[in-house]
């Protein structure tokens, strides 16, 4: 009898379990496909482009800089003293150096602009989604590119462009599978 009763519970709390899992909603969507349609996004990559272009400007003045200064080097290096030499060929050396790591600094600077002027985006699409997600019932929102198999019924994209104000994009039929 005892077993019974431990079954009987053992299976109800299953079932139970079971039941919750049933009545929370999943949805998901694409956040890229909806940053790319804010207008915020297009001012964010047009300062960024803007950045990128003025760090670039300002290490090939760096270059132009150095390459004047090997010239001049090599120019009145016959009239110097061998330890004028040394001092100015060390001195070379370090700019040298510095522009070799000069792409890195860059690649860092704008990635750090990057996410600067990226996070207020996505602040708001995350207020969007849990605005959505609470109004709607939602349980979890997953990204569609973590997923495999989607019912379309649960991509709540348009219900988050629409909480942004944003239009909805020209739709993408895919194309007829041959056989």
């Amino acid at each position: 009898m005892k077993k019974f009763i431990t079954l009987a519970l053992i299976i109800a709390g299953i079932a139970g379990s079971a039941n919750i899992v049933q009545a929370q909603k999943i949805g998901y969507l694409s956040a890229d496909e909806i940053i790319v349609l804010m207008p915020e996004a297009a001012k964010v990559d047009t300062q960024l482009n803007e950045y990128q272009q003025s760090l670039y400007l300002n290490a090939q003045s760096k270059q132009s800089e150095l390459n004047d200064a090997v010239a001049k080097f090599y120019k009145d290096s016959a009239t110097m003293t061998a330890s004028l030499k040394e001092v100015k060929r060390k001195d070379l050396q370090t700019k040298v150096q510095e522009m070799s790591g000069e792409e890195q600094r860059i690649q860092n600077l704008f990635e750090q602009k990057r996410q600067e002027l990226s996070l207020p985006i996505q602040r708001k699409l995350q207020a969007a989604i849990q605005e959505v997600a609470k109004e709607s019932g939602y349980s979890y929102i997953f990204p569609r590119e973590a997923l495999l198999v989607m019912p379309p019924a649960d991509d709540i994209g348009s219900l988050v462009r629409k909480k942004l104000g944003l239009k909805e994009p020209a739709s993408r039929t895919p194309a007829p599978i041959k056989k």
